[in-house]
């Protein structure tokens, strides 16, 4: 769907710019060339007569160390040139792309992150980013130098008179210092270029990660600087999921008065044009942009996640085990959404001390997602292992060594249909179990995509009743009025490794466990800071150690999607071997 929004300038003549939210596959310079190539022709259908494309929107967002090769950059540089000669002549576009620092030599990184303008054939001017970010994710000082330079160019328009456009990249607008109270940076990029130049127009080229509210906030921000500096802003943002990083779209323009009048899709690729001239017109609703729950945005998320993970991958279907618990039944419900049911196997596996009731509630589960399965009963595998290691073991009990076991079998047989049928194998572990090490590597670690290791066992349970309560694609096929059977929702979690096992044997219940984590990981607290909000100190002193000892886990675990402010992927970067305590 594209839209057609509004803007008031102050200019009597009337121009167009469009909005191409784009879905990179990073290194795949052609086909990124060519994705924008047909937006562009596209809204050059609708009239406009500037596109903006997302930051880094040739080679997609985050390259990382793509950028050390070379011939990479030399081949992104011949790409734009080859872009600039088919784009329609009329139309001006503005690109994210790098290019090289030919100062290097005399100190500093050899490129940077820039936005070109092509025009008329070629590129008319290049423009560099100001504020390189290192925190979180961001390492983008280990490969790009400090832009300087006129972020300006002067667009004509149809009355012989030209707008002058001030550019800035991500970053560059996220440091004002009115609105976050203090700075990051020395530098506010926006406030010297509104300061030193006669703009019309302000445009913003961005690769900004999704994370839950995050949103809100760029909502904010974005308002904030439209009225502060007086002038029509317009939001670029890529959408689309690279490795960990699952990024939004939700493109957007705001008038000079801080109205939201454009707003792009959510999780799509989409294109919209806004024009610049005509005054009138009501801003649009926020919640254009938005979902009705946390839930509903995080499984949209976490859908395109894994999709996009699989396609530019190259897979096309996926294996998971299904054990009849809730973390497996979500991630099937994922996948069937992302990929099609046709294309998720779900491997069952029962042990001994496997329920009935958890094997009828997994086969109850790929009913209702429409999911085939096949089962593969283990008992006979751990009974090789136990007579393997019986000589060894003779004289030791029975402990957590053979309830390893039984996950490293299985974990083992789903690497190997992985291996068999070329399927994806999608690790089921929550952030709970990953914080505090409560799985088992090389057992129910294995895959190649965690797909909810940023999503806590208590948000796992609520977006099970999110999808029980929606009106979701998957329920409304299925003629079904849940999609995750009820019993997997209520039965108390359990790894069903030993007779009458249940989690909370081993963990505290998890409302507590959830509540010390988001403390420590996700608003830094100590330990005492954490007791001193009412939290038990043993417990909470526990928990702190298991969520230590447990990083040589997380250090070779599959990439996870990212869905917070604080996930345990390239954002994460804490040491094994230490002695912090407290």
């Amino acid at each position: 769907m594209q839209g057609f929004y509004y803007l008031r300038l102050n200019t009597m003549s009337p121009i167009t710019f469009g909005i191409a939210q784009l879905n990179p596959v990073i290194g795949d310079l052609v086909g990124n060339c060519d994705r924008i190539l047909a937006s562009v022709q596209k809204l050059a259908e609708q009239g406009a007569e500037l596109v903006l494309t997302p930051e880094l929107s040739v080679c997609g967002y985050p390259p990382r160390d793509l950028l050390m090769n070379g011939q990479f950059v030399r081949d992104m540089e011949k790409a734009i040139a080859d872009l600039a000669s088919k784009l329609p002549k009329q139309i001006a576009v503005i690109v994210g792309t790098v290019s090289p620092n030919h100062l290097a030599h005399q100190g500093g990184k050899p490129l940077f992150n820039s936005a070109a303008l092509l025009q008329n054939g070629i590129v008319q001017q290049v423009f560099h980013k100001r504020l390189l970010p290192t925190y979180d994710v961001f390492d983008e000082d280990r490969y790009f130098a400090v832009g300087s330079g006129s972020q300006v160019f002067n667009l004509a328009i149809a009355d012989g008179r030209s707008l002058r456009i001030g550019v800035t990249i991500c970053e560059d607008i996220w440091n004002d210092e009115k609105f976050w109270s203090s700075r990051n940076y020395a530098d506010d990029p926006v406030a010297e270029l509104t300061q030193n130049n006669q703009l019309d127009v302000l445009l913003n080229l961005s690769a900004s990660p999704y994370a839950v509210g995050k949103q809100k906030l760029r909502e904010a921000m974005l308002k904030h600087s439209a009225i502060v500096h007086n002038l029509p802003l317009i939001y670029a943002n890529q959408v689309g999921a690279n490795d960990d990083l699952i990024f939004d779209g939700r493109s957007m323009a705001f008038s000079r008065d801080g109205e939201m009048i454009a707003c792009g899709k959510a999780f799509e690729e989409d294109l919209l044009t806004v024009n610049l001239d005509v005054v009138g017109q009501s801003p649009i609703n926020s919640k254009y942009a938005g979902y009705e729950s946390d839930e509903a945005e995080i499984f949209a998320a976490l859908v395109l996640g894994v999709r996009d993970y699989v396609q530019k991958c190259r897979f096309r279907q996926v294996v998971i085990g299904l054990s009849g618990g809730i973390d497996s039944a979500l991630v099937a419900a994922i996948a069937a959404e992302a990929i099609g049911k046709e294309n998720v196997l779900g491997i069952l596996m029962p042990s001994p001390y496997s329920s009935e009731h958890s094997i009828s509630d997994a086969i109850a589960l790929a009913n209702n997602l429409g999911i085939s399965t096949q089962t593969i009963p283990i008992k006979p595998m751990m009974t090789a292992f136990d007579q393997s290691l019986e000589a060894l073991f003779c004289d030791r009990p029975s402990d957590v060594t053979e309830e390893n076991l039984q996950s490293r079998i299985r974990g083992s047989l789903l690497m190997a249909i992985s291996n068999k049928f070329g399927h994806l194998l999608l690790s089921t572990g929550n952030k709970s179990e990953v914080s505090v090490g409560y799985c088992t590597l090389y057992g129910d670690m294995n895959g190649g995509l965690a797909a909810i290791a940023d999503v806590p066992k208590t948000r796992v349970f609520s977006l099970c009743e999110w999808l029980n309560r929606t009106e979701s694609e998957l329920a409304i096929k299925k003629g079904k009025t849940e999609v995750i059977p009820v019993n997997i929702i209520t039965k108390p979690p359990s790894a069903e490794l030993k007779p009458d096992q249940l989690d909370q044997d081993s963990l505290p219940p998890y409302d507590v466990l959830d509540d010390i984590l988001d403390k420590l990981i996700h608003q830094h607290f100590s330990a005492s800071e954490i007791v001193a909000s009412g939290q038990d100190q043993a417990i909470v002193d526990r928990v702190v150690r298991l969520v230590k000892i447990a990083e040589f886990k997380r250090r070779q675990a599959a990439p996870g999607l990212k869905i917070t402010d604080r996930a345990f992927g390239s954002g994460w970067r804490m040491p094994i071997a230490s002695n912090i305590t407290k």
